[in-house]
């Protein structure tokens, strides 16, 4: 018996496509003139956005890696609290703050290949750019607390260029 499986099915049978989300961090405080940018946190929308977004998000996911910036780092953290990921598995890097798309792809390149699913925490411009590069589909900058889910079909992380756009969600699309 001869079984035809067309090339789009035969995508989600083999088990080696790497999953990327990119998430922009959610709304920030800017109340305290004082602190410096990397330190600032989230404010009361921040936390109410980035919960309402993480309770949604229904992916295993094998890594989470974050900027340094408190306000990357608490989004990160509450989407790790959500989907019963050890906080204390999360890769926190420097290389995600005040960069290039160069310096993001960089670490994407160097992930390790056992993992198939990342979260990957950041900050605009850089983020929506790269978001942009990847898919060539989105309708838009990243608002704040937004997630970009990407497919690509290859199993090294090196390999990662341009992927399918599966996923383009954030709070205020949640609220129309």
């Amino acid at each position: 018996m001869h079984f035809a499986i067309a090339s789009s099915q035969w995508k989600i049978l083999r088990n080696n496509m790497k999953k990327l989300f990119l998430i922009r961090h959610a709304k920030s405080d800017w109340t305290n003139p004082e602190l410096k940018d990397s330190e600032r946190f989230l404010n009361e929308r921040g936390y109410s956005n980035a919960n309402m977004m993480a309770s949604k998000f229904k992916y295993k996911t094998d890594l989470i890696i974050t900027s340094p910036a408190i306000r990357a780092i608490s989004t990160a953290l509450i989407f790790a609290r959500n989907i019963n990921y050890n906080s204390n598995n999360i890769c926190i890097k420097q290389e995600l703050y005040e960069s290039s798309v160069k310096k993001y792809l960089d670490v994407i390149h160097e992930i390790d290949n056992a993992f198939e699913t990342i979260l990957l925490f950041a900050h605009n411009p850089t983020i929506s750019d790269l978001a942009q590069q990847l898919t060539h589909a989105l309708p838009m900058e990243l608002p704040t607390c937004a997630i970009v889910g990407i497919n690509f079909d290859v199993s090294d992380w090196k390999k990662v260029k341009e992927g399918d756009l599966f996923l383009f969600d954030y709070p205020k699309k949640n609220q129309s």
